[in-house]
């Protein structure tokens, strides 16, 4: 054998040995502060991330489906990326990560408005567009908010179809996502606002519980809101994870017909509650529309189309067009209300 390749031969050995007792180091982005590095896109693509509260949750899942279709359109990269909880401070731990990989453009549903700021602002300093959707980071750390709906009318809309289910009266509660989520609290402040109307002077708001967007955790609220409020007539849970768990703690306490379960929540999770009768109707804009029209609104943004001010105006691919608002909003459209007359008609 030549001289040269005796050295060579070893280091080889000795790299392969390494890799086997090293194992794959590369952390999980809900454990450490560190994300796993963006792939590089393709020439004269944008490299984006999409980044959820959580990850495991299937309506982000259905916005992520939308991103991808997107980029897809685009010819950019979309990364989905989140933490295995909808905490704060793991999101931002992602996104400093993130930022420091110099990604093209985030695309964020925060999971506190205010505590997301200064990252936000330090992507937007490094030249990353931040563009928000589902939940926003507060005006100062995000370029633009995609709305998935006027909160009004969601919050409209949920106490509409709490006042149908209980016949005008009775005692409804909330289930909400975490006590920090800033979408979650202003829709639930807008419901208080909204049953000060005379029309829904017979019902009373007797509780609101948080499951923290965590399955088991909401399944046990919904327990405990049966529990002590027996004559309960209907939970809103304005979540998709706090819907569907409610819906099955109804089913399984055997309390079908008693007590209703509405909010927001996707169709393909609740049909099985639906046709039960223990959630006859919710409602939910496409998620998978939202994530769509973040991805084109962030990479008219980061290409240069839009700089992303009021008045700017932008073309999301089959959604048409769309106009920024005077507060850094873009609005997706009405949210629609599904029952078993149409809900089979839906597929996400």
């Amino acid at each position: 054998m030549k001289k040269w390749l005796l050295p060579l031969l070893l280091s080889m050995v000795m790299a392969l040995v390494l890799a086997a007792c090293g194992g794959d180091t590369t952390p999980e982005p809900a454990a450490a502060p560190t994300a796993p590095a963006v792939e590089e896109p393709a020439a004269a693509g944008g490299n984006y991330v999409l980044v959820p509260k959580n990850l495991g949750n299937p309506y982000f899942d259905t916005a992520n489906l939308g991103a991808q279709e997107a980029a897809a359109e685009l010819g950019v990269t979309v990364t989905y990326q989140g933490s295995a909880v909808a905490d704060a401070t793991q999101q931002i731990q992602l996104l400093n990560s993130l930022i420091a990989q110099n990604v093209s453009g985030l695309a964020i549903s925060a999971n506190d408005a205010d505590a997301l700021v200064p990252t936000g602002r330090e992507a937007m300093n490094s030249g990353i567009p931040v563009v928000t959707w589902d939940s926003s980071i507060a005006p100062g750390g995000r370029t633009v908010h995609i709305v998935q709906a006027v909160s009004a009318g969601i919050a409209a809309v949920q106490v509409q179809m709490a006042n149908d289910l209980a016949g005008g009266a009775g005692q409804i509660a909330i289930l909400s996502a975490t006590s920090t989520a800033p979408n979650q609290n202003e829709w639930i402040a807008l419901m208080q606002a909204e049953l000060e109307k005379p029309e829904y002077a017979d019902l009373e708001l007797v509780s609101i519980v948080y499951g923290d967007d965590e399955d088991e955790k909401s399944y046990n609220e919904a327990v405990g809101l049966m529990q002590t409020y027996p004559d309960l007539e209907v939970i809103i849970s304005p979540t998709t994870v706090g819907i569907a768990a409610s819906a099955r703690a109804v089913q399984d306490a055997g309390r079908v017909g008693e007590v209703f379960v509405t909010g927001l929540g996707t169709p393909n999770q609740m049909r099985e509650y639906v046709n039960s009768g223990a959630a006859p109707q919710f409602a939910l804009w496409n998620p998978g529309d939202l994530g769509y029209l973040a991805i084109h609104a962030l990479h008219a943004i980061a290409s240069g189309a839009i700089s992303g001010q009021p008045g700017d105006t932008f073309t999301a691919g089959k959604l048409g067009s769309y106009t920024i608002a005077d507060d850094g909003t873009v609005l997706l459209g009405l949210p629609t209300i599904f029952s078993a007359d149409n809900i089979n008609d839906f597929d996400f």
